[in-house]
This record gives C-alpha cells, structure tokens and sequence, in this order.
C-alpha cells in the first residue's frame, strides 16, 4: 500500500493532473485496509459519519452524491496547486463562488480539506494562504489529494453497490452496507410465476425460442455469465424467449419494456468465481510468476516487479485484458472520472459532456515547425488564402478554425445523365471541378475526394455501376444521349469559371475598400461585363445617368397605362398631375436595378410594381391626393415610412402650433391639484421620482422660506435627505451674510469660505483692475500666504478656471496680463525702468539699457538715470563722482544720500526712492512682497518655516546689525561705534542744505505723492532730524559691517543671546564680568545679516 501510494504522489507532483493517478487511486481503494491506516491526513470516518449520520436511506444517498461531488471539488483546488501551472488566482478560495457554496461549503469537513491544503488565513469573503508564504506546501498537499482522490472513489464504488470490502463501513455507514449485503445474497428481482410442466403459459410469444422446449425447468442449470448482446458489457440476465440473449440491467430494463417483450421470462446467470490476486485479494489473476510462485494481478504485478532484484522473473500471462464498451447502466467522467447516472448528458461534476475526452498531458512539441499566426491560411470551405490577422473568411465567411463542411451524398443518376460523363471523372464535392484524372485530390482545391463518411465520392457513372453490382434494380435505357463534350474544351469551361470567380471576387474585394456592396458589383458587371473598366469607376459615373433613364422609362410605360386605363382614385388636380408623368426617384430605381440584378427591363417593371404597392398602401391608409403622396415618396426616397412622415406633417401643423405658442403658466406650489403639478415638475425638470416631486413642494411650502423652484429642484436632485437639502438651500455668504443656495456659491481652493456669485465678482473685478495681482486673496481670511511662491502658483492655476466664468472678457483678458508680469518677474534677467515702472527682459549684456515703453535710459545695476560719466565706470565709482562733482547733489547733501540708498526690494529688485524711517514692515507695490526696508528679510503673516520660531502672528526675524533695533539708539551712542571702527560721518549740513526742516523725502499717509520730511533739524545732526540722522548713521554701520554687540549692556547682551539661540547658562563660581564676556564672545560667533544693504 504505501508504494502504491507513493507511486500516486509522484504522479500526481509531476503532472498536477489527476488521471495521472487514477489507476492507482483505484487500487488504493480497493485494498482492504483500515480507514485509520488507509488516510493519515484528513479524518475520513469523520468526514463519513457527520454527513450521514441520522439521515433515512434516500437522505443518505443524496448526502453520498454531494459528499462526491464536494470531494471532486477538493480535488480540484489540489491539483491547481500541484500544477507546474498554477491559475492566477490560486491563493485564495472565495465563499461567494457559486461552485464552492453548493458543493464544499455544502458538506462537513470541507473546509477542514482546504486547512489542510494551506488556506488557513480567514478572511471576510473567503479563504486564502497568509501573507508571509509565497508558495504552497507541495509534499503536503499532494499527500493529501492523493487521500481525497482516494476518499472519493471508495464513495463512488459505494454508491455503485461493488465495493470489494463494504464491512468497513458498517458501522459508519448502516444502510449503504446492508444493501450491498442484501444485493448479494437476495435474489434477482425479476417477477415470475410459477408455472405448471404440463399447462404452457397463458402469454405465449408468437414465436417461442426452441430452446424452451428442449430441456424442462427443473434440470435447467443457471448458465455462465457472458457479455451483453447490446452492449458488450457484463451481462446480469437472459432471456430464454429472446433467442438465449444476454442482457446487462440497463439493457434488460430498456429492451423489455416493450409490449410485446414484457412477459419474458429471464433467469439469472452464474458467475462464476474468479482468481483474485494473492497480494491485494480484489482483482484478479494477470499473471503467474513461476519464480515467486505468486498469482498477481495487472497492478500488483507491475508494481511487485518493479523492484531491482525480481524484474528479471518469468511471469506468464493468464488472461489478455479484453476492451469492453462502456455499460449503460451508468458511465464514469473521462476528466473527473466520476461515476454519473445513465440518462445523465453532463457530468454532474465537471459539466463536461459524456464523450468528452479527458485531459491531454503535457507531451514535447512536434518537430515540425510551428506555423506562425500571422501566415496566411486557406479556408476548408472554399479554399480560399485569407491574410493571417483574418477570423472568418473573406469569401463564405466561415471561421478560420471550422472543419470542413459536411459533403451532401452523391445522387445516383439512372437517366442519360449517367453517359454524359466518362468513368474516368468525377466532380469535387467542394468546388464542384470536373476531374479528368483518377485521383484522390482535387487538382482544383486540394481536397481530398473523400466525404465525411470514409467512402469516396466517385463520378456519377460508378455510382451507377456499384448500383448494378449490388443487386439493384437495371435502369432504364437511355432515350437520346448526349454526346460526351471533348477533353479541350471541358478544360476550357472549368478554366474560364475559375477566372470568372477570382474575378468576381477581386472586384468584391476592391468595392467593400470602396465603399460598395457586392450586390452593386454584380449588377455594374452586368452592364460592362464586356469592357475594360471597373465597375466600381462606372457605377460613380454611369450609374446616375441609368437611373434616370430607369425612370424616365418608367415615366412613360406609366403614361402608356394611364392613357389606356385610366388613373384609379385620382380627381381634379391630381389627375392631371398624373398624366403629365409618374415622380420617381433615384434611390427607388436603384433598388429596383438592384433587386432585378442589373436587368433595365425588369428593373422598370419592379419600379413600377413596388410604386403601385406603396401608392395603395398610402391610400388605404386615407391619403387620396395622388399628387401629394407621389411627391412624398420621390422627396423620401421611396421610403413608406418617410412618405408617410411627410403627409402627416401639414395635419399635425395646427396642432404643433397650438402647443408651441400656448404659454405655459407657471408653476404653483400652492394648487390644490398636487398630482397635476407633480407631472409637471416630471416633464420639465426631469427628476428621478414621484417621491423627489412631493419632496419639492413640501419645501416650497414650507412657512416662513423664500425658496427659488429651480433651486429647490437642483438641491432635490443631489440628494432626498430632506436636513441635508435644507443645509444647501441656507449658505451664507462671508462677505454680505446673505443666504444663498449652495448652487449659487463660489469658494476658493485655499480655504473653506463662501461668497455668493456677485460678491465673488465683484470682489476679483475689483482686485484685477485697480489693485495688485498678489491682491487677488479671499476677502474673508485673506489666504493663501503670497509670500509662498509654491503655494501661490498653485493657487492662480486653479483660480484661472474660476475667473473664467465669472469675469467680463475685458478683465479676464487683464488678469491674464498681469498674471504674465507676475511670471516674467521670476527672470533674472527682468528689470523694472526707475522713469516708467514698466518691466521688460534685458538681453544686452551692458550697463546702459533703454526701456521700451518711455524711451529713457537708466543703468541696469544701480537703476540710477543713465548720464554720461557713467561711462566705462563702475557704479560706485559714478556715485562718488557725483558726490565730488555734481552741484545739485552737493546741494541735497544727506538727504541725497538718504534717497539714493533707498529701499530696494529684494524679491523684484524695483527700487524705491524713500527712506528708511518709520514703520520697517514695507510692502512693494510691484510685487506685493512684504519684507523689513532694513535687513530685507520677508514679514511672516502666520507660522513661518524657521525650526525655532514660534510665533504665529506677522513678525519677521531681524538680524542684531538691523534698522529695526538700532533705530532705538541715541546718536551718540551710534557715533561712538562708528568712532570705535575710525569711520568718518558727518556732523554738520552743507551750505545749500536749509537748517530748520529737515529735507528729506518720504512716503506721507495723506497720499501717494512723496513729500520732504519737515522734521526739526538739531545742531550736530548734519541738518536732518533726528530720526533720518540715526538712519544715516545705522547705513555707514552696515557699509562697514560693525557689529554692535560690542556697546551691549549685559541686559541687552542677555536679550540678544536668548533671541538667537545662544546659550546663556552661567558656570559655577563664574563672575560677572567673566559671564558677560562669555556670552559676548558666542554672540560675535553669530553672523551679521545677510540681506542688510551695504552699498557705499
């Protein structure tokens, strides 16, 4: 047992295919051994007892065919898992499969199976292998198909009743056992009745076999069993009134159930008992080994000898295995191999049908080539070379993988047909060639001569001959023969129709990449047949002109008629508007020329005759106006439906009118007729229910609400909560806290507020046209932060979208403008002009660059006016210069200075003729970047990206040298750091400079013109106030990059630690004057702005 069972786990792992192992699955469940030692994984008794334990005898078969069916199943999934190659989905075995929840979901212990196979992780919908294993146990589940394959069989030979060792399962399975028992030792169930030696039977046959009268009953001895007269199989019974036949039970049960046979008597044969095999004690003897002196049968022989040491032992063969046609009592699945009823046409498994083959294994490629899928291929049918890409056939249609059809049998002639033909020919039953020779091929197509049947098609004379051969009746003399046709010109015939065909069919070929139908071909080769030119060139050019010729013929045959017989049914007008000539139209000649195939004649004719018809038709249906309905079918082409259209249409015209200028009254969600106003709200809104209709007025008439109906109806439409539909009806808007519907809303991708349409508008109209493009924010919050240049792109890539809809042409088309600025302004080459403030790109590589839109020039580094020293020199040098030499800035003095070192932003480099005093938070009214006018460092509105800060308001970080805190120190205190450093300053105004005002120029809050400071001058401040001195002063620090930490007091040096990070821990026993010191010395190590402006 276990080599067999080895033998069927190297099977089954190599191929992954159960019929691989079938044979020895079979003889493993036939071995009598004990369930417990027989399966060592899945619990079968187990499985055995729970499915039909307290079941009556019918329940516990059903439970037997289920628990088959579940097993074949399982068997499946096992050898998916097996196979060298696995399905796509294998690692999973989902409950809502159809399959699975009838069969293994259907029994107990299935799952247990698909446990052992791997499938141990529970899922929601299904089994599957955990995530961590990548490939199935393959020993293992072999192991166990290899027990299912084997569990199902013996169930199979259970319900069969041949099982060889049914007291295994006696007290698993009572009734199962106790019907074998009863099968085996009761009689055969066949009616008899006793009847008397000397009385025959009432019921006699016609005519009685002779057998019966031979040998009396009670010295007849039961015969030996034999095979079935029907089919082959092991017979069971025979029938002495049926000629001694031998009959299986199938057979038995069919073949008497006639009338006739039904009375027979049948006696059950004797089998006799064969020698079984000494090793497995169930099949019988194959062989006898004279050196082992053992019987064996076939598998045990072949496994017992497989051995090294005994296959060279002399075996003689007892009995040849006789092929025996399958019995009719019931049939096995070649590819399940299960065992199914005999009025079964599908297995009850599988669903594969009864003659189905089983599953071809894995054998080695021919060596023949394999033919490539894009070779051309030749159609069976009509033999046909079709290009590879094609499916079905160019000609008959046929698929490129159908056989070849069918050959209608030969008819036999007996007339003079039979002698028009030599013997020596026969016609191709394919493509109808005459074939002069006697071969088996075609010589035309290739084909054999040979129909489906095996015999060949011969000439119509053999078919005669054959006839005459057999015995059958001699047919009549010939009257008049034909005289056969020469050999020349037979040829000549079959020649001229294979031309005419692949004529045909190139020119077919050729209309359908043209744009015509087969039809038309034939019909245009009708006509020019005899000529060079192509059909499908004569039907664009001939083909207009015989239409109307077609028509003009049918004009006056109709004229003919109508002076000989009259027009039926027309009056006045209409009769002579009938006389005068019939109105026809091309497409109906054409239909005509079409149908006839190219006859003009007969074309004229069914012209005429479909005209008659649909002009009756017409008039049946009450259009008598001949006139009228002739000129509907010439305008519809000839096209009752169309016709039919267009006289219906002037009747409806009053009625159109009625509908179309009636105005409709609006609709009142107050009308008591609820039902009429809820099909209205059908019919013009389209909603999705009679509920969502009831719904819209319950929230039109709901008190206090002023709902618009095309509101309500869009809200309805999104959704029938009725909470959720009162939220989108009530938004309010952030700008004029009016309530509006949501469909009426507008809200910016960078925040959750929302304005109303007009304050959307008005609010962006507003910000295009006389504010800045870093201006365009949500009026509520104010976002996104414009100092992000990444959030900011972002931000105009979707408000473009909005903007769109929603602004004039002439503002949309201005946003655009200064959207384009914006991007230009990223260049490094982009300047701004100090006369215009228009920008522009510069691609001169020189110091003086003329601005495009003013004409003026001015220096591109400096953005000082262009003069004429500035030539060849540098732009400190030309500042200098005109320090020393210009008198009107002589004349300025340090109010000059202050003007020339302006405020130059550092995100658009514009500058800024003003000074530094005042507020430093500055915002560039080019650009809209906000930074700090002393250390150029950007103004934070919210959080900034810095790891230290944590501040959250609008701040910005100031370096120690900045304006920002120096601004706070005495002058004397500024001048004694410049003394330290030996920087020279000014204490006194020049003689031009007016000492009472200070003259400097800044930016004043009444307006946007720039206007002279007018602070009060004090002595030894250079004749500036006190607040553009201190800057004056600050300025010269940062020219000279002096670090001021060295005139801290230690409660500002203790200020200035704590703000840059520095750590202001004191060391034990350290003094005072020691601690400052150290701190001072780490602060210094703290760089000095690097944006602070340092120009001379």
């Amino acid at each position: 047992m276990e080599e067999t069972r080895r033998r069927a786990q190297a099977l089954l792992s190599i191929a992954g295919q159960a019929q691989e192992a079938k044979a020895d699955v079979q003889h493993l469940a036939r071995m009598p051994v004990l369930l417990s030692q027989k399966y060592l994984h899945i619990r079968a008794e187990t499985i055995l007892r729970e499915n039909t334990a307290g079941k009556s005898r019918q329940e516990m078969l059903e439970a037997l065919v289920r628990l088959s069916k579940a097993l074949g199943i399982l068997e499946k999934y096992g050898c998916n898992l097996t196979s060298p190659t696995r399905p796509k989905y294998w690692r999973t075995v989902k409950h809502n499969n159809p399959v699975f929840r009838t069969t293994v979901d259907a029994i107990e212990g299935g799952r247990s199976v698909l446990f052992l196979y791997g499938y141990t992780n529970q899922q929601i919908d299904g089994l599957s292998f955990p995530d961590d294993v990548t490939e199935p146990d393959l020993k293992k589940v072999v192991e166990v198909t290899v027990e299912v394959m084997t569990l199902r069989a013996e169930v199979d030979l259970l319900l069969k009743g041949v099982h060889p060792h049914p007291e295994q399962f006696k007290d698993i399975i009572p009734y199962i056992v106790q019907d074998q028992e009863k099968m085996e030792n009761d009689a055969i169930p066949i009616r008899e009745e006793p009847q008397p030696e000397a009385k025959p039977s009432p019921k006699v046959p016609p005519k009685p076999a002779p057998r019966i009268n031979t040998l009396p009953n009670h010295s007849k001895a039961p015969p030996l069993v034999s095979d079935c007269s029907l089919c082959g199989s092991s017979s069971m019974f025979m029938c002495p009134s049926c000629n001694d036949q031998s009959f299986c039970d199938a057979c038995d049960d069919l073949y008497h159930r006639h009338p006739a046979r039904a009375s027979h008597k049948r006696e059950p044969l004797h089998k006799p008992k064969p020698d079984l095999c000494c090793i497995c004690g169930v099949s019988p003897v194959h062989a006898l080994c004279s050196s082992c002196h053992q019987k064996l049968c076939q598998n045990c022989d072949r496994l017992f000898h497989s051995h090294p040491d005994r296959v060279g032992h002399n075996r003689t063969l007892l009995s040849a295995a006789k092929p025996s046609r399958p019995s009719l009592s019931s049939w096995e699945c070649s590819h399940c191999t299960t065992v199914n009823e005999v009025r079964a046409i599908l297995c009850s498994t599988c669903d594969r049908p009864r003659l189905s083959t089983g599953p071809v294994p894995n054998q080695d490629p021919p060596l023949a080539t394999p033919q490539s899928p894009n070779a051309e291929w030749q159609c069976k049918s009509c033999t046909v070379l079709n290009q590879g890409s094609s499916v079905l056939c160019q000609v008959c249609e046929r698929p490129r993988l159908a056989t070849r059809p069918p050959a209608a049998p030969a008819k036999t002639l007996t007339g003079p047909e039979s002698l028009a033909l030599p013997v020596s020919k026969w016609m191709c039953q394919f493509c109808t060639f005459v074939n002069t020779k006697p071969t088996p091929i075609c010589e035309m197509c290739s084909l054999s001569c040979k129909d489906t049947g095996g015999t060949v098609s011969l000439p119509a004379a053999l078919h005669t001959a054959s006839t005459l051969a057999q015995g059958g009746k001699t047919p009549p003399p010939p009257i008049a023969p034909k005289p056969a046709l020469s050999l020349g010109t037979e040829n000549q015939r079959q020649k001229a129709l294979m031309e005419d065909g692949l004529n045909l069919i190139n020119h077919i070929r050729e209309g359908e990449k043209r744009g015509v139908s087969p039809e038309e071909i034939y019909a245009a080769l009708k006509m020019c047949g005899g000529s060079n030119i192509n059909p499908c060139d004569w039907l664009n050019s001939e083909l207009p002109h015989l239409l109307d010729e077609i028509c003009a013929m049918a004009t006056s045959v109709q004229l003919t008629t109508t002076k000989d017989r009259g027009i039926p049914g027309a009056t006045g007008e209409g009769e002579e508007e009938a006389k005068s000539g019939v109105k026809l139209s091309r497409a109906e000649a054409k239909r005509a020329w079409l149908a006839t195939g190219g006859d003009i004649e007969a074309a004229v004719r069914q012209l005429l005759q479909d005209r008659q018809n649909k002009m009756r038709e017409l008039q049946s249906l009450g259009f008598r106006d001949v006139s009228k309905c002739e000129e509907a079918l010439r305008l519809s082409g000839g096209e009752l439906r169309g016709a039919l259209s267009l006289l219906q249409r002037p009747l409806l015209e009053p009625y159109h009118q009625r509908i179309w200028t009636q105005c409709e009254p609006p609709i009142d969600p107050k009308d008591p007729d609820k039902q009429r106003t809820c099909r209205r709200l059908l019919a013009l809104y389209d909603l999705p229910s009679w509920g969502r209709c009831e719904l819209v007025l319950s929230l039109l008439q709901e008190p206090d609400v002023n709902y618009n109906l095309e509101d309500v109806v869009q809200a309805v439409k999104e959704s029938p909560d009725r909470e959720f539909i009162k939220r989108l009806l009530q938004n309010e808007c952030g700008v004029c806290y009016s309530n509006f519907p949501h469909s009426k809303m507008k809200s910016l991708t960078s925040c959750q507020c929302s304005l109303c349409l007009e304050c959307f508008q008005k609010h962006f109209t507003i910000s295009v046209t006389e504010k800045h493009i870093r201006d365009m924010v949500c009026p509520v919050c104010n976002e996104p932060d414009i100092n992000d240049p990444e959030q900011l792109d972002n931000y105009f890539s979707t408000l473009d979208i909005q903007l769109r809809m929603c602004l004039t042409t002439e503002v949309y088309n201005l946003f655009h403008r200064k959207l384009t600025e914006h991007t230009l302004m990223k260049d490094p080459k982009f300047l701004w002009c100090c006369h215009c403030t228009s920008g522009f790109i510069n691609d001169v590589d020189q110091l003086k660059v003329t601005c495009p839109s003013c004409h003026k020039s001015f220096c591109c580094k400096c953005k000082k006016p262009w003069e004429p020293q500035h030539q060849d020199v540098t732009c400190e040098q030309f500042q200098q210069w005109k320090r020393d030499n210009d008198p009107e800035y002589q004349k300025q003095g340090l109010a000059g200075y202050l003007r020339d070192n302006g405020i130059t932003c550092p995100n658009c480099r514009f500058q800024y003729a003003l000074t530094k005093g005042g507020c430093m938070h500055f915002t560039c009214s080019q650009c809209r970047y906000e930074f700090c006018s002393g250390c150029n460092n950007p103004f934070h509105k919210t959080a900034c990206k810095t790891a230290v800060c944590t501040l959250n308001g609008l701040h910005a970080h100031h370096p120690r040298d900045c304006l920002f805190y120096l601004r706070d120190w005495d002058p004397q205190r500024l001048q004694e750091l410049l003394k330290r450093s030996n920087v020279a300053f000014n204490t006194e105004p020049s003689t031009e400079t007016p000492a009472a005002h200070c003259g400097v120029m800044e930016q004043k809050d009444s307006g946007h013109q720039d206007q002279p400071c007018g602070g009060e001058t004090r002595p030894g401040q250079a004749g500036l106030c006190e607040k553009h001195y201190r800057e004056y002063l600050v300025s010269l620090i940062n020219v000279h990059s002096l670090d001021p930490a060295v005139l801290y007091e230690p409660q500002e040096l203790l200020c200035a630690c704590q703000r840059y990070q520095v750590a202001v821990q004191k060391m034990d026993n350290e003094n005072e004057n020691n601690y400052n010191a150290r701190l001072l010395k780490k602060l210094m190590e703290v760089p000095l702005g690097d944006k602070v402006p340092r120009n001379q």
